[in-house]
């Protein structure tokens, strides 16, 4: 019996309770076609959606939106010519694209954070997965040591910290994706007692302020930024495993986006 592209999707949100309110949608082509072959990504740039249809994969499954905004609002771009020849490639493919972003932060434990966490070969010094948070407790390292491991695991060319490069750090707080800010870090520090966060993103002013001004008082705080998509793009590969097993007859593959900002 053929599979389509709702079976698929009523798959994945199997797991997790109907969200009201959700970015997760099937953003182009027909609910009812047949999957031949899904490719995933953290985002669907239009290379990425280029490379999907040359691998014969006609469902492509976006973690973030197509056009450049979360809630993927159109109007302030309606009128620009990259986004009229993107929706227009779109269209023209035929290509069904998913966004799987909310239900799969849902997932148990989060579906980003688990292949985040697969790809630093960290499962076995999970202390606590929070809603929002994992907490580790590794051996012994200093934070230039994990910043390299970090690199080396993820393939990031260049990392941003705060704090004592030579501070030897065993509890942290791993947080992916836009999950850096204030109201959220800050806390897990003193709750935690954690030597050391990790996190995509999150407002310059709030989480690395702290940790400044935290050096300056002699406290031991240090912070990692790896990068939005960085931070996320493993559980988008991991995704793509899971589809294999969900699907075995379905080709699946897995499409890096890259780095959207270069260094000069």
């Amino acid at each position: 019996m053929p599979i389509t592209v709702q079976d698929v999707l009523d798959k994945l949100m199997e797991p997790v309770d109907t969200i009201q309110n959700t970015v997760d949608k099937l953003k182009a082509g027909d609910p009812t076609t047949e999957v031949k072959g899904i490719a995933t990504a953290f985002m669907a740039t239009q290379q990425v959606i280029e490379q999907t249809l040359a691998l014969d994969a006609n469902l492509l499954i976006t973690h973030e939106g197509i056009y450049y905004s979360h809630h993927d609002h159109t109007e302030s771009v309606e009128k620009d010519s990259v986004y009229k020849e993107k929706r227009r490639f779109i269209a023209e493919s035929g290509l069904a694209i998913y966004r799987f972003h909310d239900y799969w932060h849902r997932y148990k434990p989060d579906g980003i954070m688990a292949g985040l966490i697969q790809d630093l070969n960290w499962q076995s010094y999970i202390v606590e997965n929070q809603p929002a948070a994992t907490i580790l407790s590794i051996p012994s390292m200093t934070v230039a040591e994990i910043s390299e491991y970090l690199k080396e695991r993820l393939g990031i060319q260049y990392l941003r910290f705060s704090g004592d490069v030579m501070m030897k750090c065993t509890c942290i707080g791993l947080l992916a994706g836009y999950r850096g800010g204030g109201s959220l870090c800050i806390p897990l520090y003193e709750q935690e007692n954690l030597d050391l966060i990790i996190y995509g993103e999150g407002p310059e002013w709030e989480t690395p302020e702290y940790v400044r001004d935290a050096k300056f008082q002699g406290k031991q705080r240090n912070l990692i930024v790896l990068g939005h998509a960085e931070s996320e793009e493993p559980g988008m590969r991991y995704l793509s495993q899971c589809l294999q097993t969900m699907f075995p007859s379905i080709p699946s593959y897995f499409i890096p986006a890259g780095q959207a900002l270069e260094v000069i």
